[in-house]
Protein backbone atom coordinates (compact mmCIF):
# COMPACT_ATOMS: atom_id res chain seq x y z
CA UNK A 1 0.00 0.00 0.00
CA UNK A 2 1.44 3.67 -0.75
CA UNK A 3 2.67 6.05 2.07
CA UNK A 4 -0.45 8.48 1.82
CA UNK A 5 -2.99 6.03 2.07
CA UNK A 6 -1.42 3.96 4.89
CA UNK A 7 -0.59 7.24 6.86
CA UNK A 8 -4.51 8.60 6.63
CA UNK A 9 -5.80 4.82 7.11
CA UNK A 10 -3.44 3.77 10.57
CA UNK A 11 -5.50 5.78 12.37
CA UNK A 12 -8.95 4.62 11.25
CA UNK A 13 -7.38 0.87 12.06
CA UNK A 14 -6.65 2.33 15.18
CA UNK A 15 -10.08 3.48 16.74
CA UNK A 16 -11.54 0.29 15.05
CA UNK A 17 -9.43 -1.96 17.68
CA UNK A 18 -11.14 -0.16 20.16
CA UNK A 19 -15.00 0.69 18.68
CA UNK A 20 -16.28 -2.34 20.94
CA UNK A 21 -15.26 -0.13 24.24
CA UNK A 22 -18.44 2.32 25.44
CA UNK A 23 -17.99 5.16 23.22
CA UNK A 24 -18.25 8.39 25.00
CA UNK A 25 -17.16 6.58 27.86
CA UNK A 26 -13.62 6.78 30.17
CA UNK A 27 -12.19 3.27 30.55
CA UNK A 28 -10.03 2.33 33.76
CA UNK A 29 -7.77 5.11 34.96
CA UNK A 30 -4.63 5.18 32.28
CA UNK A 31 -5.92 3.26 29.77
CA UNK A 32 -7.36 4.96 25.95
CA UNK A 33 -10.56 6.39 25.75
CA UNK A 34 -12.79 7.11 23.08
CA UNK A 35 -14.97 9.95 22.30
CA UNK A 36 -17.65 10.43 19.77
CA UNK A 37 -19.13 13.23 18.31
CA UNK A 38 -20.66 14.92 14.71
CA UNK A 39 -21.90 17.49 13.49
CA UNK A 40 -24.16 18.46 10.36
CA UNK A 41 -26.50 20.51 8.18
CA UNK A 42 -29.86 20.12 6.75
CA UNK A 43 -29.93 23.20 4.01
CA UNK A 44 -31.77 24.36 1.32
CA UNK A 45 -30.77 27.19 -1.13
CA UNK A 46 -32.42 28.65 -4.47
CA UNK A 47 -31.35 31.70 -6.53
CA UNK A 48 -33.23 34.24 -9.19
CA UNK A 49 -31.03 32.57 -12.28
CA UNK A 50 -30.68 29.67 -14.48
CA UNK A 51 -28.10 31.01 -15.99
CA UNK A 52 -25.48 29.34 -13.91
CA UNK A 53 -25.44 27.33 -10.72
CA UNK A 54 -24.59 28.87 -7.67
CA UNK A 55 -22.00 26.45 -5.65
CA UNK A 56 -20.53 26.63 -2.00
CA UNK A 57 -17.38 26.00 -3.21
CA UNK A 58 -15.62 25.11 -6.72
CA UNK A 59 -14.99 21.28 -5.14
CA UNK A 60 -18.71 20.86 -5.79
CA UNK A 61 -19.61 20.12 -9.81
CA UNK A 62 -22.57 22.07 -9.93
CA UNK A 63 -25.09 23.89 -7.31
CA UNK A 64 -28.51 25.32 -7.18
CA UNK A 65 -30.39 27.50 -9.55
CA UNK A 66 -33.90 28.88 -9.70
CA UNK A 67 -35.29 25.11 -7.90
CA UNK A 68 -34.79 24.57 -4.11
CA UNK A 69 -31.86 22.30 -3.57
CA UNK A 70 -30.43 20.41 -0.44
CA UNK A 71 -26.98 19.53 -2.29
CA UNK A 72 -25.06 22.98 -1.75
CA UNK A 73 -25.21 23.31 1.72
CA UNK A 74 -25.97 19.85 3.76
CA UNK A 75 -23.18 18.06 4.99
CA UNK A 76 -22.78 15.34 7.84
CA UNK A 77 -19.77 14.56 9.90
CA UNK A 78 -18.94 11.88 12.38
CA UNK A 79 -15.63 12.12 14.44
CA UNK A 80 -13.80 10.09 17.09
CA UNK A 81 -11.29 11.43 19.38
CA UNK A 82 -9.22 8.57 20.95
CA UNK A 83 -6.76 9.93 23.97
CA UNK A 84 -4.24 7.80 24.51
CA UNK A 85 -2.60 10.05 27.25
CA UNK A 86 -2.96 13.22 28.53
CA UNK A 87 -0.39 14.57 25.70
CA UNK A 88 -0.85 12.23 22.71
CA UNK A 89 -4.56 11.98 21.08
CA UNK A 90 -5.82 10.39 18.10
CA UNK A 91 -8.82 11.69 15.51
CA UNK A 92 -10.53 11.07 12.82
CA UNK A 93 -13.74 12.62 10.91
CA UNK A 94 -15.32 11.32 8.12
CA UNK A 95 -17.61 13.66 6.24
CA UNK A 96 -20.46 13.39 3.41
CA UNK A 97 -21.42 16.20 1.39
CA UNK A 98 -22.16 17.01 -2.18
CA UNK A 99 -18.31 16.53 -3.95
CA UNK A 100 -16.30 16.16 -6.89
CA UNK A 101 -18.29 13.32 -8.47
CA UNK A 102 -21.90 14.05 -7.60
CA UNK A 103 -22.42 11.93 -4.67
CA UNK A 104 -22.61 11.98 -0.93
CA UNK A 105 -19.56 8.78 -0.65
CA UNK A 106 -18.01 9.99 3.00
CA UNK A 107 -14.58 10.89 2.92
CA UNK A 108 -11.98 10.74 5.50
CA UNK A 109 -11.42 14.54 6.34
CA UNK A 110 -9.42 14.07 9.03
CA UNK A 111 -6.86 11.25 10.62
CA UNK A 112 -4.17 12.26 12.56
CA UNK A 113 -2.04 11.89 16.08
CA UNK A 114 -1.46 14.70 18.34
CA UNK A 115 1.23 14.88 20.74
CA UNK A 116 2.10 17.77 23.12
CA UNK A 117 5.73 17.88 23.46
CA UNK A 118 5.40 20.85 26.23
CA UNK A 119 2.40 23.21 26.80
CA UNK A 120 4.14 24.91 24.17
CA UNK A 121 4.80 22.66 21.57
CA UNK A 122 2.37 20.40 19.28
CA UNK A 123 2.92 17.92 16.53
CA UNK A 124 0.46 16.41 14.36
CA UNK A 125 0.82 13.66 11.79
CA UNK A 126 -1.54 12.20 9.29
CA UNK A 127 -4.48 13.68 7.01
CA UNK A 128 -4.83 17.51 8.25
CA UNK A 129 -7.56 19.63 7.19
CA UNK A 130 -6.20 22.34 5.38
CA UNK A 131 -6.02 26.08 6.86
CA UNK A 132 -5.19 27.88 3.93
CA UNK A 133 -7.31 30.69 5.84
CA UNK A 134 -8.40 31.87 8.56
CA UNK A 135 -11.77 29.98 9.61
CA UNK A 136 -11.46 27.32 6.75
CA UNK A 137 -10.36 24.53 9.23
CA UNK A 138 -13.83 24.59 10.33
CA UNK A 139 -15.95 25.84 7.24
CA UNK A 140 -18.23 22.54 6.81
CA UNK A 141 -18.85 22.74 10.64
CA UNK A 142 -21.86 24.95 10.08
CA UNK A 143 -22.97 25.48 13.92
CA UNK A 144 -19.46 26.62 13.95
CA UNK A 145 -19.88 29.50 11.30
CA UNK A 146 -22.01 32.43 12.23
CA UNK A 147 -23.35 32.88 8.40
CA UNK A 148 -25.30 29.53 6.90
CA UNK A 149 -22.25 29.47 4.61
CA UNK A 150 -18.40 30.86 4.33
CA UNK A 151 -18.58 33.51 1.80
CA UNK A 152 -18.02 31.96 -1.70
CA UNK A 153 -16.27 35.04 -2.79
CA UNK A 154 -13.74 34.35 -0.85
CA UNK A 155 -13.34 30.72 0.32
CA UNK A 156 -15.11 29.37 -2.99
CA UNK A 157 -11.75 28.76 -4.76
CA UNK A 158 -10.10 26.54 -1.91
CA UNK A 159 -11.31 23.40 -3.60
CA UNK A 160 -8.24 21.86 -1.04
CA UNK A 161 -9.80 20.52 2.11
CA UNK A 162 -6.83 18.35 3.27
CA UNK A 163 -3.19 17.52 3.33
CA UNK A 164 -1.47 13.91 4.50
CA UNK A 165 1.38 15.35 6.01
CA UNK A 166 2.31 17.41 9.16
CA UNK A 167 2.27 20.39 11.26
CA UNK A 168 3.99 22.05 13.89
CA UNK A 169 2.20 24.45 16.17
CA UNK A 170 4.30 27.29 18.87
CA UNK A 171 2.88 29.33 21.37
CA UNK A 172 4.22 31.73 23.49
CA UNK A 173 3.13 34.96 25.68
CA UNK A 174 4.12 38.21 24.18
CA UNK A 175 2.77 41.55 26.07
CA UNK A 176 -1.01 40.96 27.42
CA UNK A 177 -1.39 38.43 24.55
CA UNK A 178 -0.54 35.34 23.19
CA UNK A 179 1.45 34.23 20.02
CA UNK A 180 0.84 31.41 18.26
CA UNK A 181 2.19 30.31 14.82
CA UNK A 182 2.02 26.84 12.29
CA UNK A 183 3.43 25.16 9.64
CA UNK A 184 2.03 22.74 7.71
CA UNK A 185 3.56 20.35 4.72
CA UNK A 186 1.66 17.72 2.72
CA UNK A 187 0.52 16.03 -0.24
CA UNK A 188 -3.15 16.65 -1.60
CA UNK A 189 -4.59 13.61 -2.47
CA UNK A 190 -7.85 15.23 -4.20
CA UNK A 191 -9.89 15.15 -7.33
CA UNK A 192 -11.91 18.24 -8.32
CA UNK A 193 -14.56 19.39 -11.20
CA UNK A 194 -13.18 21.39 -14.05
CA UNK A 195 -15.45 23.30 -16.46
CA UNK A 196 -19.16 21.83 -17.06
CA UNK A 197 -17.94 18.89 -19.48
CA UNK A 198 -18.09 16.62 -15.50
CA UNK A 199 -13.91 16.58 -15.99
CA UNK A 200 -11.85 16.46 -13.03
CA UNK A 201 -8.27 17.25 -12.35
CA UNK A 202 -6.74 14.70 -10.13
CA UNK A 203 -4.45 16.81 -7.35
CA UNK A 204 -2.98 14.06 -6.19
CA UNK A 205 1.14 14.06 -4.81
CA UNK A 206 0.17 17.50 -5.03
CA UNK A 207 2.64 19.35 -2.31
CA UNK A 208 1.08 21.53 -0.50
CA UNK A 209 3.13 24.18 2.36
CA UNK A 210 2.18 26.89 4.24
CA UNK A 211 1.73 28.80 7.83
CA UNK A 212 0.56 31.53 9.65
CA UNK A 213 0.91 33.45 12.77
CA UNK A 214 -2.01 34.32 15.33
CA UNK A 215 -2.16 36.66 17.92
CA UNK A 216 -4.79 36.59 20.59
CA UNK A 217 -5.40 39.82 22.99
CA UNK A 218 -8.87 39.79 24.99
CA UNK A 219 -11.89 39.69 22.69
CA UNK A 220 -9.20 40.12 19.45
CA UNK A 221 -7.23 37.62 17.37
CA UNK A 222 -5.41 38.73 14.23
CA UNK A 223 -3.94 36.03 11.65
CA UNK A 224 -1.21 36.83 9.11
CA UNK A 225 -1.27 33.06 6.51
CA UNK A 226 0.84 32.00 3.76
CA UNK A 227 0.26 28.71 1.53
CA UNK A 228 0.78 27.31 -1.90
CA UNK A 229 0.45 24.36 -3.76
CA UNK A 230 2.35 23.31 -6.31
CA UNK A 231 0.55 20.74 -8.70
CA UNK A 232 1.60 17.58 -9.79
CA UNK A 233 -0.60 16.98 -12.62
CA UNK A 234 -2.09 19.02 -15.38
CA UNK A 235 -4.94 20.27 -15.80
CA UNK A 236 -7.59 18.59 -17.91
CA UNK A 237 -7.20 21.33 -20.63
CA UNK A 238 -6.34 19.59 -23.49
CA UNK A 239 -10.00 17.00 -23.49
CA UNK A 240 -11.72 20.93 -22.92
CA UNK A 241 -10.04 22.26 -25.34
CA UNK A 242 -10.63 18.95 -28.01
CA UNK A 243 -14.56 19.35 -26.68
CA UNK A 244 -14.75 22.86 -27.95
CA UNK A 245 -13.23 21.90 -31.40
CA UNK A 246 -9.83 22.74 -30.98
CA UNK A 247 -6.75 20.41 -32.35
CA UNK A 248 -5.23 17.46 -30.22
CA UNK A 249 -2.30 17.92 -27.89
CA UNK A 250 -3.90 21.80 -27.41
CA UNK A 251 -1.41 22.38 -24.49
CA UNK A 252 1.50 22.17 -26.69
CA UNK A 253 0.53 25.41 -28.95
CA UNK A 254 0.06 27.51 -25.41
CA UNK A 255 2.61 25.84 -23.24
CA UNK A 256 2.01 28.97 -20.37
CA UNK A 257 -1.09 27.61 -19.39
CA UNK A 258 0.15 24.29 -18.32
CA UNK A 259 -0.36 23.77 -14.96
CA UNK A 260 1.73 21.17 -14.03
CA UNK A 261 4.64 21.37 -12.13
CA UNK A 262 3.48 25.20 -11.57
CA UNK A 263 2.72 27.35 -8.07
CA UNK A 264 -0.01 28.74 -6.68
CA UNK A 265 0.09 31.16 -3.69
CA UNK A 266 -2.52 32.44 -0.95
CA UNK A 267 -1.59 35.26 1.25
CA UNK A 268 -4.14 36.49 3.51
CA UNK A 269 -5.27 38.61 6.73
CA UNK A 270 -7.56 37.91 8.89
CA UNK A 271 -9.17 40.04 12.45
CA UNK A 272 -12.15 38.67 14.67
CA UNK A 273 -13.56 40.49 17.49
CA UNK A 274 -15.85 38.26 19.60
CA UNK A 275 -17.09 40.28 22.77
CA UNK A 276 -20.26 39.81 24.20
CA UNK A 277 -22.97 40.58 21.97
CA UNK A 278 -20.84 41.92 19.55
CA UNK A 279 -19.02 39.88 16.61
CA UNK A 280 -16.73 40.90 13.89
CA UNK A 281 -14.78 39.36 10.92
CA UNK A 282 -12.72 40.83 8.63
CA UNK A 283 -10.92 38.48 6.06
CA UNK A 284 -8.48 40.06 2.75
CA UNK A 285 -6.44 37.41 0.16
CA UNK A 286 -4.69 37.67 -2.26
CA UNK A 287 -3.75 34.44 -4.79
CA UNK A 288 -1.11 34.23 -7.56
CA UNK A 289 -1.34 31.37 -10.23
CA UNK A 290 2.33 31.11 -12.09
CA UNK A 291 -0.04 29.27 -14.70
CA UNK A 292 -1.62 31.39 -17.21
CA UNK A 293 -4.81 29.61 -17.45
CA UNK A 294 -5.78 31.41 -13.70
CA UNK A 295 -6.00 34.78 -13.23
CA UNK A 296 -4.88 36.22 -10.17
CA UNK A 297 -7.17 37.59 -7.59
CA UNK A 298 -7.99 39.66 -4.77
CA UNK A 299 -10.90 38.85 -1.98
CA UNK A 300 -12.36 39.61 1.36
CA UNK A 301 -15.44 40.31 2.88
CA UNK A 302 -16.30 42.17 6.71
CA UNK A 303 -19.26 40.60 8.83
CA UNK A 304 -20.52 42.32 11.75
CA UNK A 305 -23.26 40.40 14.07
CA UNK A 306 -24.99 41.25 17.04
CA UNK A 307 -26.57 38.88 19.98
CA UNK A 308 -29.50 39.89 21.04
CA UNK A 309 -30.54 36.53 23.58
CA UNK A 310 -30.74 33.58 21.14
CA UNK A 311 -31.24 35.65 18.06
CA UNK A 312 -28.24 36.60 16.30
CA UNK A 313 -29.10 39.24 13.03
CA UNK A 314 -25.81 39.85 10.69
CA UNK A 315 -24.85 41.96 7.70
CA UNK A 316 -21.90 41.30 5.15
CA UNK A 317 -20.21 42.25 2.10
CA UNK A 318 -17.88 40.48 0.73
CA UNK A 319 -15.97 41.46 -3.07
CA UNK A 320 -13.75 39.06 -5.52
CA UNK A 321 -11.46 40.39 -8.40
CA UNK A 322 -9.38 38.92 -11.09
CA UNK A 323 -7.01 40.41 -13.09
CA UNK A 324 -6.61 39.23 -16.79
CA UNK A 325 -3.34 37.89 -17.99
CA UNK A 326 -1.50 37.86 -21.64
CA UNK A 327 0.40 34.69 -23.18
CA UNK A 328 3.91 35.93 -23.67
CA UNK A 329 3.79 33.68 -26.66
CA UNK A 330 0.01 33.62 -27.25
CA UNK A 331 -0.79 30.16 -29.75
CA UNK A 332 -1.00 30.32 -33.91
CA UNK A 333 -3.77 33.30 -34.85
CA UNK A 334 -6.72 29.70 -35.29
CA UNK A 335 -5.93 28.85 -31.93
CA UNK A 336 -5.55 32.07 -29.87
CA UNK A 337 -9.49 32.80 -29.83
CA UNK A 338 -9.97 29.52 -27.83
CA UNK A 339 -7.13 30.29 -25.68
CA UNK A 340 -8.49 33.51 -25.06
CA UNK A 341 -12.23 32.06 -24.04
CA UNK A 342 -10.41 28.94 -21.58
CA UNK A 343 -8.32 32.06 -19.77
CA UNK A 344 -11.67 33.95 -19.54
CA UNK A 345 -13.57 31.08 -17.58
CA UNK A 346 -11.61 31.75 -14.40
CA UNK A 347 -12.22 35.71 -14.55
CA UNK A 348 -14.13 37.02 -11.27
CA UNK A 349 -15.67 40.50 -11.08
CA UNK A 350 -18.48 40.48 -8.25
CA UNK A 351 -19.70 41.42 -5.11
CA UNK A 352 -22.42 40.28 -2.68
CA UNK A 353 -24.17 41.92 0.41
CA UNK A 354 -25.85 39.25 2.39
CA UNK A 355 -28.15 39.54 5.70
CA UNK A 356 -29.27 36.96 8.09
CA UNK A 357 -30.05 35.45 11.11
CA UNK A 358 -29.36 32.25 13.35
CA UNK A 359 -31.30 31.35 16.12
CA UNK A 360 -29.94 29.18 18.69
CA UNK A 361 -32.76 27.05 19.10
CA UNK A 362 -30.85 25.03 22.15
CA UNK A 363 -27.22 24.64 22.96
CA UNK A 364 -26.84 22.22 19.92
CA UNK A 365 -29.00 23.52 17.22
CA UNK A 366 -29.16 26.11 14.95
CA UNK A 367 -31.55 27.49 12.43
CA UNK A 368 -30.40 29.93 10.27
CA UNK A 369 -32.04 32.48 7.37
CA UNK A 370 -30.25 33.94 4.07
CA UNK A 371 -30.28 36.72 1.44
CA UNK A 372 -27.18 36.89 -0.62
CA UNK A 373 -27.70 39.64 -3.30
CA UNK A 374 -24.63 38.95 -6.08
CA UNK A 375 -23.71 41.66 -8.31
CA UNK A 376 -21.36 41.71 -10.77
CA UNK A 377 -20.11 42.12 -14.33
CA UNK A 378 -21.33 39.27 -16.86
CA UNK A 379 -17.43 37.89 -17.55
CA UNK A 380 -17.97 36.85 -14.09
CA UNK A 381 -17.50 33.32 -14.53
CA UNK A 382 -15.17 31.05 -11.91
CA UNK A 383 -17.56 31.49 -8.89
CA UNK A 384 -20.13 29.44 -10.55
CA UNK A 385 -21.14 26.46 -12.37
CA UNK A 386 -22.74 26.11 -15.78
CA UNK A 387 -23.03 27.01 -19.32
CA UNK A 388 -23.13 30.87 -18.82
CA UNK A 389 -25.98 31.45 -21.22
CA UNK A 390 -26.55 34.83 -23.13
CA UNK A 391 -28.79 36.18 -20.51
CA UNK A 392 -26.10 36.06 -17.49
CA UNK A 393 -25.59 39.61 -16.62
CA UNK A 394 -23.50 38.79 -13.56
CA UNK A 395 -27.07 38.94 -10.83
CA UNK A 396 -28.45 36.82 -9.04
CA UNK A 397 -29.82 36.85 -5.73
CA UNK A 398 -29.68 33.46 -3.52
CA UNK A 399 -32.34 32.51 -0.82
CA UNK A 400 -30.96 30.29 1.91
CA UNK A 401 -32.01 28.28 5.09
CA UNK A 402 -29.79 25.83 7.47
CA UNK A 403 -30.32 23.71 10.56
CA UNK A 404 -27.00 23.17 12.07
CA UNK A 405 -26.59 21.04 14.99
CA UNK A 406 -23.83 19.05 17.08
CA UNK A 407 -24.16 15.76 18.84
Amino acid sequence: MRYRRGLTLVLAWALAAVLPCRGGEDVAAGSPSLSLKGFGTLGIARSTNDSVQYVRDLSQPDGVNKHWSSQVDSILGLQANLHLSELTEGVVQVVSRYSYDGTYTPTVAWAFLSHDFSPQISVRAGRLGTEFYMLADSRLVGYANLTVRPPPDYYGSLVFSYINGMDVSATTPVGEGLLRGKFYAGLSEEKVPFNINKLLWDLEDSLIVGGHVDYLHGPWQFRLGHAQIRFKNEIPLDALAASLGGPPGFLSYAPELSAAGKWSQFNSLGVVYDNGPLQLQLMLSQTRHESAIYENSKAGYVIAAYRLGQVTPYLGYSKVKSSAKTLASPPPAPLAPLAAGLMAQTHSDQHTLFLGGRWDIQPDLALKAQVDWIRGTPSSLFPFHGDYAPAWNGNLTVFSLALDFVF
